[in-house]
């Protein structure tokens, strides 16, 4: 005979559910925010740099995005052969996708937008930041994507070489730094 929960024994059992769903999130979350926010820092200072010294292509410094994203594929097939996936973890890697393809459609009409696509990226790079960070109920996250949308701000207001210095300091302060706060907060 099938044994009835009772109304506490459900919302007890629904809180447990989010909790674990929460620490698979955030298990690998930190190390998928540190992998992309070195790999976004380096290319907008690489681009700055390259672009400053002259050297012709310098967008050339964005395959390195390439390497980045295989590794964050193996990460995530990881995340999920570890264990049991559920609907927020579910919800968390589809914001990501989602704020992926966006981009790379940024990407591919930014001429279309003026070049101001790196505006437009911190935009995007924000709300996941703000889902995640609302995800997780961890504060720095939420904090990292007020300041990615303030930099989007400021970008839009800048040509677009001075973008690059731009996206690349926030993705340190909005991005990476709160990363690092989450990782010690895994061990903790």
């Amino acid at each position: 005979m099938k044994e009835e929960l009772t109304h506490q024994e459900s919302l007890d059992l629904i809180t447990e559910m989010i909790k674990q769903a929460k620490r698979n999130v955030a298990k690998g979350g930190s190390k998928q925010i540190l992998l992309w926010g070195w790999t976004i820092a380096l290319a907008n200072f690489g681009h700055y740099f390259l672009a400053m010294a002259g050297i012709p292509s310098p967008y050339i410094i964005w395959l390195i995005t390439i390497p980045a994203a295989v590794t964050s594929a193996v990460i995530g097939t990881k995340m999920r052969q570890r264990g049991a996936t559920g609907h927020i973890d579910s919800v968390y890697a589809k914001v990501w996708i989602a704020a992926g393809v966006s981009i790379v459609i940024c990407l591919s009409m930014m001429h279309k937008i003026n070049f101001n696509h790196n505006a437009v990226i911190l935009l995007i790079a924000g709300m996941g930041m703000f889902i995640t960070g609302s995800l997780l109920r961890f504060t720095p996250i939420l904090l990292g994507s007020f300041v990615l949308w303030l930099a989007a701000l400021i970008s839009f207001n800048l040509p677009e070489i001075q973008q690059y210095i731009v996206a690349g300091s926030a993705i340190i302060l909005g991005y990476l730094i709160p990363g690092y706060l989450l990782k010690r907060a895994e061990r903790g």
